[in-house]
């Protein structure tokens, strides 16, 4: 594999980073990393930053519901949180988009996104009327689709969504149906084209995509408490630490495993019931996965056969002269606690400065190459 192969790599690898589990499958190139390794911070708890940001969140008070001809109290709340699936063996991941723009890991991202200078960047706005780099503030990817959070008072709706059937679905939002759409191109030209996701706004702060309109419809139901499902969110506030955090279901992180691992990960969706994640990119990006099930001594010997096979891979990358590799999986960790245990990645900071440093690289060559206003 050439440099510039190499490099791609590492990129790829640093995004699938952020969902969750894909240490396993780096590589990368450049010398090798200082072997003495920091002191990573995991991230387990809410901290000041995560509570203020949580707080000013509550925003949306619920439709009250009336028993009795009396309206019974509704406390503010995340309207997010509010529309995410409710049930076992569920997905619901959110990336805090904002947050991580402006970390440390999310500048090395910027540079490789706009390895263009800019200049996707500048016909997407153009396009849409939405700057994502300020727009928006998270992202979440659930079994669903897609929900996106922020301010889009000035997204072009009529010009992306206007050829197609909608209709208003209860106060402030919109459900429009799978169609065909006109874009409009950088040379001002259009192109036709078909969308088949169905799309659905709420209140100018939400953006829905989903498979049919009655997905569309399920997620903008729970918002308003006229959802169906029985019990509450996948996420609470408290869980809501981090520059990513989410519940996988079981299945998602079998699938993570690789088809090398395919007892494990039988083994994984036969006894786990619960996966919640968390990442936090503020230094080094480090990941806890906290596994649970119900019986103790099953999830035990789980957890020591993925210690073992984490110790095999490292052992292989060893073998196999990937230093990079093996360095990262030294930060791989999993720690019992009795019918659960905790799964820790890491990846130091440094070392992904040094991998992605060609994009940084590129943007300013790029940015350099713009002819003068």
């Amino acid at each position: 594999m050439d440099s510039r192969g190499r490099r791609r790599v590492w990129l790829v690898g640093a995004l699938l980073l952020f969902a969750g589990g894909a240490v396993l499958m780096f590589t990368g190139q450049g010398d090798k990393p200082p072997a003495e390794a920091p002191d990573v911070e995991f991230p387990r708890r809410m901290k000041g930053a995560d509570l203020e940001r949580a707080e000013k969140r509550r925003t949306w008070v619920m439709p009250a519901v009336v028993d009795a001809g009396v309206a019974a109290p509704v406390k503010p709340r995340d309207p997010l949180l509010a529309a995410l699936p409710r049930g076992p063996g569920r997905t619901a991941v959110v990336i805090e988009a904002n947050a991580l723009r402006y970390s440390p890991v999310g500048e090395l991202l910027m540079d490789c996104l706009l390895r263009d200078g800019g200049k996707n960047l500048e016909q997407f706005k153009a396009m849409s009327g939405v700057d994502p780099l300020q727009d928006l503030d998270r992202l979440v990817v659930t079994d669903e689709g897609v929900i996106l959070s922020g301010d889009f008072s000035k997204a072009k709706y009529q010009e992306l969504l206007g050829e197609r059937v909608s209709s208003d679905y209860g106060a402030g939002a919109r459900v429009y149906e799978p169609g065909d759409t006109t874009f409009a191109l950088p040379d001002g030209g259009t192109r036709r084209g078909r969308m088949d996701t169905s799309v659905g706004t709420w209140n100018n702060q939400m953006l829905v995509f989903g498979k049919s309109p009655d997905s569309v419809k399920t997620v903008l139901d729970r918002m308003d408490g006229r959802g169906q499902e029985e019990g509450p969110p996948l996420l609470d506030e408290n869980s809501t630490y981090g520059e990513m955090y989410g519940v996988l279901a079981v299945e998602t992180l079998a699938k993570l495993l690789g088809p090398d691992q395919a007892e494990l990960a039988q083994r994984l969706t036969d006894v786990a019931q619960n996966v919640e994640l968390h990442l936090d990119t503020s230094g080094d990006v480090a990941m806890v996965a906290n596994v649970t099930g119900l019986d103790a001594d099953k999830m035990t010997d789980l957890g020591k056969s993925l210690g073992g096979a984490l110790s095999m891979a490292r052992m292989k990358a060893q073998a196999d002269g990937k230093d990079d590799l093996a360095q990262l999986l030294d930060f791989a960790k999993v720690r019992p606690d009795g019918s659960s245990f905790k799964l820790e990645l890491a990846v130091p900071l440094a070392t992904l400065q040094e991998q992605l440093a060609w994009c940084r690289q590129e943007r300013q060559a790029a940015e350099s190459a713009k002819p003068a206003p």
